[in-house]
């Protein structure tokens, strides 16, 4: 079975209202006809019957009382009928009626106890219902007679004629508004969903470039603005995938191409010294040995964030470990001749993987140094902040721009634009770091101005007191 679009939908509550708008109209004006038009006639009827009947309770219903009742239904809105039986009442109606249908024994018991009854029926010759009430008429000695009241009611129609142009102007008002109303609805509402519809067709085929328009504040609003963001966010995943494969074509070419170049140059033999074959072997062997690294660091980096490589937590002397890394670096600093400033807590202690906080502290020192400026400053911090051990690398060299900053930790990103082979790296080490803070619930952030240098700054999860007494 097909289902119903969300617009038929609406469309359906929309005539289903209408039709209940116009059901309601009926039953109302029914019961204005019923209630209130029929119930003032029967009313008036009652009360011209009872005032008509009093005035003989003392006196026999001669010819001139009848002839005077007569004259007075001539100048009376109402049909009367005076009779001595009750069987003489259909002979008097200009219409065929059956007497037996009009009096049944449970009317003429209610005549003779005095009260009235009232009868209400269809007359075909006349085409209308017809509303009466016969009235006992008392005597000295009882009952002297009968006074039968009779109306036609007016049709619906007729009763509320007058008002058929109000209600033509009020009902051409509702529809005109209420076309207005849906109109404008259709337009605000299902524009944006029929955009919606066909953007994501496109999305679907690649093409993230185009943006649902919409000033819209409320739930479609929303859902614009989602689909809006999510199709930027695909649209810079798509130029970031192609920048990564634009890039490790890159980096793979470069390698191999002094690899195949300088092979077949001693294949060859197009050298002029031992001493030039020499290194040509130790270009390639270094070239080999990069491009080991980066297909490590690219191996690494997709176990990371596809969180394939199993976290070894465990309680580390992170202090220790900071100065063993920093150890690590002494020949570097010293070839830089950079004024190293040490601000180490000694006994601070956290649980995590020994082997990746290490990688974390040795990407961020070798970029501090390889970045630093010759007998610059190097600052390095270890402290707590309340739960927190603060990691902080300080070095007063190249600056780096704000949008930089922001793609740092990009897959192959390097602020140094012309990819120093000396400095460069593999543009994979802040990616790897990042992720591996991610891995520890830890934070990452970055600053570079003229007035503090270039700032990392790693936040990682301390040990509280309770763990640290177990530990």
């Amino acid at each position: 079975m097909r289902k119903l679009t969300l617009s038929k939908k609406i469309l359906v509550v929309l005539i289903s209202s209408i039709a209940f708008t116009i059901l309601f109209s009926f039953f109302f004006i029914h019961y204005l006809y019923s209630e209130l038009y029929i119930a003032s006639i029967e009313d008036s009827i009652v009360y011209q019957g009872k005032r008509t009947a009093s005035h003989y309770h003392y006196g026999e219903l001669s010819d001139e009382i009848i002839e005077k009742i007569q004259w007075y239904n001539i100048v009376s809105e109402y049909e009367i009928i005076v009779v001595d039986n009750l069987e003489d009442l259909t002979s008097y109606f200009p219409y065929k009626i059956n007497y037996e249908t009009l009096v049944d024994a449970s009317d003429r018991a209610t005549l003779e106890k005095g009260s009235y009854v009232l009868k209400e029926g269809f007359v075909q010759e006349l085409d209308r219902e017809i509303l009466g009430a016969i009235f006992p008429i008392k005597g000295e000695n009882g009952l002297i007679g009968f006074i039968y009241i009779y109306v036609p009611l007016a049709a619906v129609q007729d009763v509320f004629r007058g008002s058929i142009p109000i209600l033509l102007t009020i009902g051409s008002f509702f529809f005109l508004t209420l076309f207005l109303v849906v109109n404008q609805t259709w337009r605000s509402l299902f524009r944006p969903l029929q955009d919606l519809q066909q953007l994501s067709y496109e999305v679907s085929k690649g093409n993230y470039s185009n943006r649902v328009k919409s000033d819209r504040d409320d739930e479609i609003g929303q859902l614009t603005k989602a689909f809006n963001l999510m199709s930027l966010s695909l649209e810079q995943q798509e130029e970031r995938k192609k920048e990564f494969s634009s890039n490790i074509v890159h980096e793979l070419r470069t390698p191999l191409t002094y690899i195949s170049g300088y092979t077949h140059v001693l294949k060859d033999k197009i050298y002029s010294s031992p001493e030039e074959a020499q290194s040509y072997l130790t270009t390639i062997e270094k070239e080999t040995e990069r491009l080991s690294k980066l297909i490590t660091d690219l191996v690494e980096l997709n176990h990371l964030q596809e969180e394939l490589y199993t976290i070894d937590m465990q309680p580390i002397a992170i202090a220790q470990l900071l100065l063993d890394t920093i150890t690590l670096f002494t020949i570097h600093i010293t070839e830089k001749k950079l004024l190293l400033e040490l601000n180490i807590e000694e006994e601070l202690i956290m649980t995590g993987d020994p082997k990746r906080i290490q990688q974390i502290f040795y990407n961020t020192i070798d970029n501090a140094i390889k970045y630093s400026v010759t007998s610059g400053i190097l600052v390095i911090e270890l402290t707590k902040k309340r739960n927190f051990l603060q990691y902080r690398v300080t070095n007063d060299g190249i600056l780096i721009d704000e949008e930089d900053i922001e793609r740092l930790g990009d897959r192959f990103f390097r602020t140094d634009k012309a990819r120093n082979r000396t400095t460069g790296g593999t543009g994979l080490g802040l990616s790897i770091v990042k992720e591996i803070i991610r891995l520890h619930n830890g934070t990452f952030e970055m600053t570079s101005d003229t007035a503090r240098g270039t700032v990392v700054t790693i936040g990682l999860p301390g040990l509280s007191g309770d763990e640290k007494e177990e530990v």
